[in-house]
């Protein structure tokens, strides 16, 4: 958990990015966007909320080295789409829902 708080903490990002995701978090449903924002990880449903993060943060970190170089593959809509969810998911972890989700 404290490797994921510092992963979390060093994350810097563009302005821009941060304020277009920091807007599409209130429209996040964790079952229908965390699929997809995870990719080929696990049905959202199942997934606990620390485990999700961390994949989350990988994929992130891939968007950002290719932001940084200028990737043709780069999407800004996939990268602010995974940043949502890293809002999101790390807000439930902070409120103490985390160990319930895969619960329900």
């Amino acid at each position: 958990m404290q490797n994921l708080t510092k992963r979390l903490d060093a994350l810097n990002r563009p302005q821009l990015l941060v304020q277009a995701a920091r807007s599409g978090l209130a429209t996040y449903r964790r079952e229908t966007h965390l699929s997809r924002a995870m990719g080929d990880f696990g049905h959202a449903r199942l997934v606990r909320t620390q485990p999700a993060l961390e994949r989350l943060l990988d994929v992130e970190h891939d968007l950002n080295t290719q932001r940084r170089t200028c990737d043709t593959g780069y999407s800004y809509a996939r990268h602010i789409e995974v940043l949502i969810a890293i809002m999101a998911e790390s807000q439930l972890l902070r409120d103490g829902y985390g160990h319930m989700i895969a619960a329900q």
